[in-house]
């Protein structure tokens, strides 16, 4: 297998850790619900769960979620794993492919082992808050940013 691909691999290995890591840091420290204030009035730490997707998609939807966003999350993980196989020297979409590949398994680890996923990081201003979120969901976006931003980057080199 070529380094590079083995590389991005490790990459994603690296978000899983990490996202578990914190995880369980803040299910060892914090109970249910509780904040931690960390800079008031814009972020604290808490321990919530997200039986749904992001935003809480469907966490009311009875229990069938988490089998499919275990599924969903399994395939695409598959997908990336052959994406990176297949393009390992193309570095910003290979980087993107890894941070949503490490982010979704992250999740889909939460989802099999709990039912939920653990979220703990909260951005807010007074009343209004960010949802909760984790490691896993922030590689998630700025994976799915730089797939964006690769897309237009490949668009500007066709019309070059």
């Amino acid at each position: 297998m070529p380094k590079r691909f083995l590389a991005w691999l490790g990459l994603a290995l690296v978000v899983i850790v990490l996202d578990q890591a914190t995880k369980q840091l803040i299910e060892a420290t914090l109970l249910y619900q509780q904040r931690h204030v960390v800079i008031p009035g814009f972020f604290d730490l808490t321990r919530v769960y997200n039986p749904g997707a992001a935003f809480s998609f469907l966490a009311d939807a009875g229990g069938w979620q988490k089998h499919f966003f275990t599924g969903l999350g399994l395939v695409v993980s598959a997908f990336l794993i052959l994406q990176l196989k297949k393009h390992p020297e193309q570095t910003r979409i290979s980087l993107a492919f890894a941070l949503v590949l490490g982010g979704a398994l992250g999740n889909v680890i939460d989802r099999i082992a709990f039912g939920h996923v653990i979220d703990f990081l909260l951005f807010y201003i007074g009343n209004h808050a960010y949802p909760a979120f984790n490691i896993a969901d922030s590689a998630i976006c700025v994976g799915a940013a730089l797939m964006v931003w690769d897309s237009f980057a490949g668009r500007n080199k066709e019309q070059a």
